[in-house]
């Protein structure tokens, strides 16, 4: 996908989560667009990164990278970012995402054919591996805290 995909695909992505954001969690529509534009351009100089480097390492890493030098403590724009980006809530990014994940599974139901009954035992186990084991690591870690 090219950067220019991708800017378009997120914008179309930024209206559906400043609206979600703007009528689901009362923000206001300039602060939240002001910080979903900051995390756009993260996410686009992260992707551009991706493309420049020549170490083979997921987009995930760059963007992460980006971000992280972006609201380090020594940059003198992180007060800022946070600020701004605060405003848009998690949940009103997730919705688009899932949609957009959903339509691209329903674009490729002939490949998920071909996962047969064995993707779901897969899911299963994986879901099930996630939910006992932060289950665990929750229930060591309030105990040695005391909280429970």
């Amino acid at each position: 996908m090219s950067i220019r995909d991708m800017f378009i695909a997120f914008t179309l992505m930024g209206i559906m989560t400043i609206a979600g954001n703007t009528i689901g969690y009362k923000m206001p529509v300039g602060e939240a667009a002001i910080g979903y534009i900051i995390m756009l351009v993260i996410t686009l100089l992260g992707a551009g990164l991706t493309r420049v480097i020549p170490l083979k390492l997921p987009m995930v890493f760059w963007v992460s990278i980006v971000a992280l030098v972006a609201t380090a403590p020594i940059s003198p724009i992180a007060a800022t970012i946070t600020s701004y980006t605060s405003k848009v809530d998690f949940l009103a990014i997730c919705t688009p995402i899932l949609a957009y994940a959903g339509l691209s599974i329903g674009k490729d139901i002939e490949a998920f054919k071909q996962m047969s009954w064995r993707i779901i035992v897969v899911a299963l186990a994986v879901y099930t591996g996630t939910f006992l084991f932060a289950t665990l690591i929750a229930e060591i870690v309030l105990r040695f805290e005391g909280i429970i």
